[in-house]
């Protein structure tokens, strides 16, 4: 930016008493430049047209603007357009112009390009009598370039706004058109010496967030200034005068203060995040935000109180033009962030770290979110929770993909599942709960509708995993009771903690997840199944009369249930319930295809071993906690219509079986008649009665019902094979 003290000295108006070594060059240079014999008269030699004094005004403005901005330049600029403007109008308004001084302005307007500062004496003291003594301060004989320099820049202003003023009335009375080019000089001096004071403003802007200390009376001094000048020039003159236009020293202010928040922005955060990704990432925006921070409470501690001193109000411009740099460098960082990890810190950053009532760190400094714009275009921000989401996809896949291998390892480590609170265990729950958890934290700590999004995406991946998960461990080596245990517990709690910590989003899991679970629980059965199945033939043998052949059927059924009580209660007494009513059909298809028939004594035998192992499996089941009572007297109604030694009271028995098990179908009455023996036209009484019962049970139980009172189901999964004693039967 431009060097206040390198402006204020080049602007100087030089004094009668000034070295004649800056004068003696530039006269020599004309009389060189002209090819003419020296005048008589020096003082119309030395004045220049228009012309030359555009060019003279254009290179002085160069030099004392040297490496300065493009800012100082244009307002340079601006002041030798709107001077010369000024000039034109004023002398069209006039009276005529004297021809001879029409006829001098062009041949001075061929001679050298020569600055105020360095024009003869004799021209500088013309017939208006104003100089550069106009320009020193009544006070210690300082110039307004010396006050610039030393930053009094109220001082500076009051002296500059004294000679406008005598500009001002020097052309209202038409003066200066006995010596147009010594008001034009002077005129130029002031406007650059308004053009200094502005660059002094803008220095004193730049240098007040540096590492030295607040410098307050010059911040006073320029709170104090400006409002001088705005209240001196409270709007544009009607008739466009140059010289009273307002400065808008306010408006550079605040462009000063924007230009020194975006170098002090961009010095904290100068850097690419580099290959650290995120991590540096992060790491940059923590040094972005120590160093806005720093800055905010330097504006608020040491800054603001300058300020509000001369009435100023400093620390909404500060606090707009910090938020304005921010959002430009976190824009630019938003189009290289790439990565599910470096989205999400950008996003997690601008809504968490940035929009945090304790950013500053103190509660009486806080960045309002309200009178600010949003610190990411609506646009932008779209674009990086659309990229987010994208990615955030593939992430919750890939992290069910690495549960799945995690679970593997187990597997094919043989690990048995730990027992935690009394229940198998499997990591699998909480691997699921944390993934899921953890992401709709992070998104929703963003924004609601993120947290909506993520969430479904971790229901599509769930619910994709969950078939897989299932056909990986079923196909797996490590199948056995602890671990279908532990996957049905798993699976339990995923469906009543999701659907409880989530309502309403996880409902459509509910369905994968109990299906996984049924086929756990009839794995878990499958096992029994294959292990009793060969004990259940030895029933209703010769051998079978004699000795206590289920026992062992029972003891296996019993070590089973003690792995049910490290299973979710539920799905432990849906189990048990399941192997129940196995026991008892297997049990009951065994009587009903006997592979040795009883007559007599041995009939009679039969019926009253049904009877002790109806009890002994029903003791058992209850003492294990089985609620399928429903189940009890299947057994019996059989071995009583077996051992029935009245026959009326037969149709009676059959009347409460069909009643109990409105499941029971034409064939198991045939095959449980076909082991009794009756007549022939008894057996057709008793067949006609159930079908009765059976019409009017099916009929009760809907059309479209399977049968089965309550859902339950005993008889109807029974195969009856035709035999010869059936055929005998039915005939």
């Amino acid at each position: 930016m431009l060097s206040p003290r390198t402006v204020t000295s080049g602007l100087e108006l030089q004094s009668p008493e000034e070295p004649a070594k800056l004068q003696t060059p530039a006269r020599g240079t004309r009389k060189a430049s002209s090819g003419d014999a020296p005048s008589s008269h020096p003082s119309e030699d030395a004045r220049p047209g228009l012309g030359s004094l555009r060019r003279a005004f254009s290179r002085t403005s160069q030099q004392a603007s040297g490496q300065g901005p493009e800012e100082d330049r244009s307002l340079f600029q601006r002041s030798s357009r709107f001077l010369f403007r000024s000039l034109r109008r004023s002398r069209d308004d006039g009276a005529t112009t004297d021809q001879s001084q029409a006829a001098a302005v062009p041949g001075v307007a061929r001679g050298p390009e020569v600055p105020s500062r360095i024009a003869d004496g004799g021209s500088r003291r013309s017939s208006t009598g104003v100089g550069s003594e106009k320009l020193e301060s009544e006070t210690e004989g300082k110039s307004v370039a010396d006050l610039i320099t030393e930053r009094q820049l109220l001082a500076a202003f009051e002296q500059l706004r004294q000679l406008e003023m005598r500009l001002v009335a020097e052309k209202a009375s038409h003066t200066f058109e006995q010596d147009p080019t010594g008001f034009a000089r002077r005129a130029m001096d002031v406007c650059l010496h308004y053009d200094g004071l502005a660059a002094e403003i803008r220095a004193i802007v730049r240098e007040t967030l540096g590492p030295a200390r607040v410098d307050a009376a010059a911040l006073g001094e320029l709170a104090r200034a400006v409002r001088a000048e705005e209240a001196a020039h409270p709007a544009p003159p009607a008739d466009g005068d140059f010289l009273l236009t307002p400065r808008r020293w306010r408006q550079h202010w605040e462009d000063a203060v924007r230009s020194s928040a975006q170098e002090r922005v961009r010095a904290a955060a100068a850097e690419a995040p580099g290959p650290e990704g995120a991590a540096g990432l992060a790491r940059l925006l923590a040094q972005l935000g120590g160093a806005v921070r720093s800055d905010l409470h330097k504006v608020r501690q040491e800054v603001q109180p300058a300020y509000s001193a001369a009435g100023f109000p400093a620390w909404e411009a500060y606090l707009r033009a910090f938020h304005g740099a921010v959002a430009q460098r976190l824009q630019e960082l938003a189009q290289d962030a790439r990565g599910c990890e470096q989205l999400y810190v950008l996003l997690d950053w601008a809504a968490n770290v940035y929009g945090s009532p304790d950013f500053l760190g103190t509660p009486d400094l806080t960045l309002s979110t309200e009178p600010l714009p949003p610190l990411l275009a609506p646009a932008v921000w779209a674009r990086l929770e659309s990229d987010y989401i994208s990615f955030l996809e593939t992430k919750i896949t890939s992290c069910f993909d690495s549960i799945l291998q995690l679970e593997q390892s187990r597997w094919a480590g043989a690990e048995a599942p730990d027992v935690l609170q009394g229940l198998y265990h499997t990591p699998l729950s909480i691997d699921v709960h944390m993934l899921v958890a953890e992401h709709v934290k992070a998104a929703g700590a963003i924004s609601a509708e993120l947290e909506a999004t993520t969430l479904r995406i971790c229901t599509r991946a769930l619910g994709l995993f969950l078939p897989r998960f299932e056909k990986a461990f079923l196909e797996s080596k490590a199948v056995s009771e602890p671990h279908l245990g532990a996957n049905i517990n798993a699976c339990e709690e995923l469906r009543t903690s999701l659907l409880a910590r989530f309502p309403g989003t996880f409902e459509e899991l509910e369905k994968p997840l109990v299906a996984a679970t049924c086929t756990f629980q009839k794995r878990l059965l499958q096992g029994l199944q294959d292990d009793v199945q060969p004990l259940f033939r030895v029933l209703c043998t010769k051998a079978w009369l004699t000795h206590d052949v289920l026992q062992p059927l029972m003891n296996k059924v019993v070590t089973f249930a003690h792995h049910l009580e490290h299973v979710a209660p539920l799905r432990a007494q849906e189990t048990l319930q399941e192997v129940h009513r196995y026991v008892v059909r297997e049990y009951l298809a065994q009587v009903l295809r006997p592979r040795e028939r009883f007559r007599g004594e041995e009939r009679m035998t039969s019926s009253q071993k049904m009877g002790l192992d109806a009890q002994a499996i029903g003791d058992t089941f209850q003492g294990l906690g089985s609620e399928a009572t429903w189940l009890d007297q299947a057994i019996p109604c059989v071995a009583d219509i077996l051992g029935e030694t009245y026959k009326d009271d037969i149709q009676r028995h059959l009347e409460t079986l069909i009643r109990n098990y409105p499941d029971i179908r034409r064939d198991h009455v045939l095959a449980i008649l076909a082991l009794r023996r009756l007549g022939r036209r008894r057996n057709q009484r008793l067949l006609q009665h159930a079908q009765s019962l059976l019409t009017a049970a099916g009929k009760a139980g809907g059309s479209g019902g399977s049968g089965a009172a309550g859902g339950h189901v005993l008889f109807e999964e029974i195969e009856v094979p035709a035999s010869v004693d059936l055929l005998i039967t039915c005939i």
